[in-house]
């Protein structure tokens, strides 16, 4: 019998598992995808699988508590960060989380991304802070960065990577790329000197849109 909302579901996410190798955004295996319908099934990435020859018989099916529905291979070792972020935040349909270099950098370093573009602060919602540390694939680190993304759309883990959310996977990657290049313009502007912050007035009007649009997404469903 055919799904359509299972199947947009697959397709966003094995579609969004090609761009991200493609657009070099992780490394070998590392980084991984989910995207929810709306009856609470979760599509997760595989564990340990190159990207590029994934299919979509290749995903997982989980519910919200991450019992598997369908598939053969094991869920992403992450699964704990995807089911935290997913069930906290009811408008939040997709998890995306990368190895992206300049972000990392953030990340390693301890230290949150400013936001000093106003696309930044429009489509993110504010600065990109820095979960403390949590080992790799425990509950732990979902609770840690999913406690990050109430008002914003992007969180570091501390000594990992980014973890980006949105409406779908394809909108979470495209923001994973949006954080990424503000990573990289923060990290070039420093060496020219401190980066000038927005003006407040533009900010606090520019992160009350993205709230705004994060819960008309709630009554849309």
């Amino acid at each position: 019998m055919a799904d359509p909302a299972l199947e947009k579901a697959l397709g966003d996410v094995l579609t969004t598992l090609h761009e991200m190798d493609r657009a070099g955004l992780t490394e070998g295996t590392a980084g991984n995808v989910s995207a929810r319908t709306d009856d609470g099934r979760v599509v997760l990435s595989p564990t340990a699988l190159p990207y590029a020859g994934m299919t979509v018989d290749d995903l997982v099916v989980t519910d919200r508590d991450g019992r598997v529905l369908r598939g053969e291979r094991a869920p992403t070792t992450e699964i704990d960060l995807h089911l935290a972020c997913l069930r906290r935040h009811a408008e939040i349909r997709s998890v995306v989380h990368t190895h992206a270099v300049h972000a990392s950098m953030f990340a390693v370093a301890g230290q949150p991304i400013p936001c000093v573009l106003e696309e930044f602060e429009y489509y993110v919602g504010g600065d990109v802070l820095v979960a403390p540390y949590h080992r790799t694939g425990t509950t732990s680190l979902g609770e840690a960065a999913a406690e990050r993304l109430g008002d914003r759309a992007a969180v570091l883990l501390a000594n990992h990577g980014l973890v980006v959310v949105g409406s779908s996977a394809a909108e979470a990657l495209q923001l994973t790329k949006l954080v990424e290049r503000a990573a990289r313009i923060v990290w070039g502007a420093r060496a020219l000197g401190e980066p000038v912050p927005l003006p407040t007035a533009i900010r606090d009007e520019f992160a009350a849109s993205y709230l705004d649009r994060r819960r008309k997404s709630v009554s849309a469903d």
